[in-house]
């Protein structure tokens, strides 16, 4: 088999996640590309869909999530993903097994905290309460609370919010407005229930989800897929494709691909990219060597990397950033390296930097503090 250097890995990776060059693509096709971007932030996947596309605008995703042609709902790994309304109809099903041992396993809230309950009865009663209109979880716990007085609220609410398939409607995820998530099911928002023959692939399946992750994020082994997705148990589904084997030279891995991609060449250059927290191209792999050397991922918590953005140079996770003053008039955007940066690394950080702060803040003075390493 073939051997691939992590920098091999590291472009192949980059130019299928349009990272390597943007794309003149509609939101709606990258984030189906990217088979859904995470959300918990929800104004992430503004920054993200930018630092990936050539003319997005923030009203061209707005308008996208106001005419529910994509939502933000728990899916993969049981986080919030913006999805594409027929991938999120689709795919959810798939993702069930993730979201139960999200309810049944979680310390908090799982546990004996549902040991004998009903949760039919409780999920009926989430759905008959979403019925009335979208309910944030203070509004789940106060109509479920008293109907299981011996229950905490909280555990209640949450069963309903994994087990059925839930969806945060706007304005949360709208760019310029806010509120507390307010929570809707694909049947009540989306007048469909969840159903794998309304997606786009011919046959939404395990082995689909697989291509798609590989289409976006591989080469990749089967621990990868299953950190991405939250499932277990996908070498069955690995073997019964048709895929390119590849060894990673540096662990031994075998790392897995679709057939028809061809890989650029490892020398290819890779422009700084600013991502945004929770970047789905910084969490969707087992082993992140691809993307954060050992020593710089020794220093640097995961909670730090997924808080605030993080900054590509050459390909390399090299700094954090973070909006630290936004109004209209004053912009400031702080960039903190792991590791020193030279002064062309710099001046290629600062302007990517400027290009962000006039996406996000049009019309403001900008301003770039630099952070010692």
């Amino acid at each position: 088999m073939t051997k691939l250097s992590l920098q091999a890995l590291n472009r192949a990776t980059l130019e299928r996640q349009w990272l390597l060059e943007r794309r003149d693509a509609t939101a709606l096709e990258a984030i189906e590309h990217l088979v859904g971007m995470q959300a918990q932030s929800p104004l992430a996947p503004y920054v993200g869909l930018w630092t990936r596309l050539r003319s997005f605008q923030p009203e061209e995703l707005a308008k996208l999530l106001e005419e529910r042609q994509v939502v933000r709902g728990s899916m993969m790994r049981a986080t919030i993903h913006l999805m594409s309304s027929r991938d999120f109809l689709a795919f959810r099903p798939l993702i069930q097994p993730r979201l139960e041992r999200e309810v049944f396993q979680n310390m908090t809230y799982g546990r004996h905290r549902l040991e004998g309950l009903d949760i039919g009865a409780v999920l009926r009663a989430g759905i008959d309460r979403m019925t009335a209109g979208p309910a944030t979880a203070v509004q789940l716990r106060e109509h479920l609370g008293p109907l299981w007085p011996d229950r905490e609220p909280a555990a209640l609410a949450h069963a309903v919010r994994c087990l059925l398939p839930t969806i945060q409607t706007p304005p949360r995820g709208i760019w310029g407005k806010g509120g507390n998530p307010a929570m809707s099911t694909a049947d009540l928002w989306l007048n469909s229930p969840v159903d794998p023959a309304a997606s786009t692939d011919p046959v939404p399946s395990l082995e689909r989800l697989v291509l798609r992750y590989l289409a976006a994020y591989g080469p990749a082994s089967v621990a990868d897929a299953q950190t991405w997705s939250g499932l277990t148990r996908l070498t069955e589904i690995f073997d019964r494709l048709d895929l390119r084997p590849y060894t990673d030279a540096t662990t031994g891995r075998t790392l897995y691909d679709l057939p028809t991609i061809p890989l650029p060449t490892e020398d290819i250059e890779a422009p700084t990219r600013f991502l945004p927290e929770f970047d789905n191209l910084l969490l969707s792999h087992a082993n992140r060597t691809r993307w954060i050397d050992t020593p710089t991922r020794q220093s640097l918590t995961l909670q730090e990397a997924l808080t605030k953005g993080s900054v590509l140079h050459n390909g390399q996770a090299k700094a954090l950033w973070k909006l630290t003053q936004a109004t209209k008039s004053q912009a400031t955007l702080e960039i903190a390296p792991f590791v020193p940066l030279t002064r062309s690394a710099w001046i290629a950080i600062e302007s990517e930097a400027h290009n962000l702060l006039t996406f996000t803040n049009p019309g403001a003075t900008h301003q770039v503090d630099r952070l010692a390493a």
